[in-house]
């Protein structure tokens, strides 16, 4: 498990196991977009995570790609499809998949916009882009900080709410968004807005220390989803749809 944490700073953390909160997630991608019998890409695979529950139940045509080849290999055991690739420049034809997610790694890529542009160019028109990324209005860096030139690993209060001029050296490894931001990335490519709005993490790790005091705390968060108070959610849910 150690390799999974050698990029951490650069590429994040992938999801390792599945809990009530990755759960919970599929049901959102479930929710928006075209799974069953859909071609989908799981852009940005990780260890293959998501496309292995996606091809598992929904179904067999499930493509994916991660930049670390590492990652791939763990991830085409279950996936056989997986490759490696930067998100900047997909080795796959227009208009092909149903279905596009991209979990968490797009505040990663070295070009968001180009991602995006990408991403656009090989969902068919009609499909669906899934986008999960931080919320910048999150009150915690959940990617760790640099001080002094070392990496700390780990979940830093506040850093988001400074000016990018000092967030940006603080946290130069990773983006944190926006609304106005994420969608501004999808300017001039054919797509429609079908929703977005912030989300409340899984927050696993809190309820197996705290019990049902944790679960309350994580209810009680769920309901402010869709609401004004979402505003600090830890991530943002998007999804676009191709109309060309």
């Amino acid at each position: 498990m150690a390799a999974h944490y050698d990029h951490a700073a650069e590429r994040g953390v992938p999801s390792l196991v599945w809990r009530a909160g990755q759960e919970r997630r599929l049901q959102m991608i479930a929710k928006w977009t075209k799974l069953d019998n859909a071609a989908v890409l799981i852009a940005g695979c990780g260890v293959g995570t998501y496309a292995t529950q996606i091809r598992r139940r929904y179904t067999p045509n499930v493509e994916a790609f991660d930049i670390e080849a590492d990652r791939v290999r763990e991830a085409q055991v279950e996936t056989p499809h997986a490759l490696v690739s930067a998100a900047e420049s997909l080795p796959y034809a227009d208009n092909l998949f149903d279905t596009i997610l991209s979990h968490e790694v797009l505040e990663h890529v070295l070009d968001d916009r180009k991602s995006i542009q990408e991403m656009v160019r090989v969902l068919k028109p009609g499909g669906r882009v899934i986008i999960f990324v931080p919320n910048r209005w999150y009150p915690f860096e959940t990617h760790g900080h640099y001080w002094r030139g070392q990496y700390h690993f780990g979940n830093t209060p506040l850093i988001n709410y400074l000016p990018d001029v000092l967030r940006n050296r603080l946290a130069p490894h990773v983006r944190a968004y926006t609304a106005h931001g994420l969608r501004g990335l999808f300017d001039g490519c054919p797509v429609k807005l079908v929703a977005h709005q912030r989300i409340y993490g899984g927050y696993d790790n809190i309820i197996a220390r705290l019990g049902n005091t944790g679960r309350v705390v994580r209810d009680t968060l769920y309901r402010f989803e869709g609401t004004p108070f979402d505003l600090f959610g830890l991530s943002h849910l998007l999804i676009m749809e191709k109309t060309q």
